[in-house]
């Protein structure tokens, strides 16, 4: 079983970093993201795609090594997916990173095949997890669908670019709230985590409207975001981190409910608005993440 230095379900900020690129997979452990993704899609010129996978299981040991969780970006085509696969299925892999996801069929031929290698490699079953990237119009449609394909299937994640190019739109916030909420509520349907934000990722240049869409993305129901650049780690941890005055609002409520319950109450005001159960539910989850690693 791999073991994770941060718990799939906390992860926040996961980073893209080419896996031929040795520079930037020497600095992965001073980034700060909660998972590395190694990325043998879109980064890699399709000349360089053998090399980059023959490399990358020293890359995953020696990453591990440094308690770091790591995903592997897999190709879209199934000649490559098969080949990358076969590369990333090591005892350190935490998990597959799906693009372009058709259907659940197609999670479900790629589950068989980890499964496969993994008997092989002597893995435990189950260990190494999906996430899919949702990046068709057809694939955000299908969602509610697609997180019923597998118990390996720990996450979705919004495609920006690739969906608003499939949907003839621009990958603006208006545009892509809709397909943001059909993605969080496909993942809470399944109790799995929802990664991105209404917005284009391809622009990290203005750090302040980027926050702006981290904040908006987390009080929608997103879980944490893929990074492509270093410089959006850490604005995406900080958004997605506890902070205090949450944590001590979420031990207010509770306590209050508590007492409230105590006397024979279901709800109870705190600070001038009702607290019953749904809210002190939300007030766990908040605490639950406090002593995450």
């Amino acid at each position: 079983m791999t073991i994770l230095s941060h718990p799939s379900d906390t992860w926040r900020s996961l980073l893209f970093i080419p896996a031929n690129n040795e520079k930037f997979i020497a600095a992965a452990a001073s980034r700060g993201a909660d998972a590395i993704i190694l990325d043998l899609e879109d980064s890699i010129p399709c000349a360089l795609k053998a090399e980059a996978r023959q490399s990358l299981p020293n890359h995953i040991t020696n990453l591990s090594s440094q308690n770091i969780d790591i995903v592997v970006r897999i190709n879209y085509d199934m000649i490559n997916a098969v080949a990358d696969l076969d590369a990333a299925v090591t005892k350190n892999t935490a998990a597959i990173l799906v693009p372009k996801v058709l259907g659940a069929d197609h999670l479900r031929l790629l589950d068989d095949a980890i499964g496969l290698l993994e008997s092989q490699r002597n893995i435990p079953q189950g260990s190494i997890k999906l996430i899919a990237l949702i990046e068709t119009i057809a694939a955000i449609e299908s969602a509610a669908v697609i997180v019923q394909a597998t118990p390996r299937l720990i996450g979705l994640a919004l495609g920006t670019e690739d969906l608003s190019l499939d949907g003839g739109f621009e990958p603006t916030p208006d545009n892509l709230i809709l397909p943001a909420q059909k993605l969080i509520y496909a993942a809470r349907m399944a109790n799995i985590n929802a990664y991105g934000f209404p917005a284009s990722i391809a622009d990290y240049s203005d750090n302040e409207k980027f926050i702006q869409y981290q904040q908006r993305a987390k009080s929608m129901g997103f879980n944490g975001a893929l990074c492509i650049h270093p410089v959006q780690v850490k604005m995406v941890n900080n958004t997605y981190q506890v902070s205090e005055v949450e944590k001590q609002q979420a031990e207010k409520i509770i306590a209050a409910y508590n007492e409230a319950m105590s006397n024979n109450r279901g709800v109870v005001e705190v600070d001038g608005k009702m607290v019953d159960a749904p809210v002190v539910e939300r007030a766990k989850k908040i605490l639950s993440l406090v002593n995450a690693p």
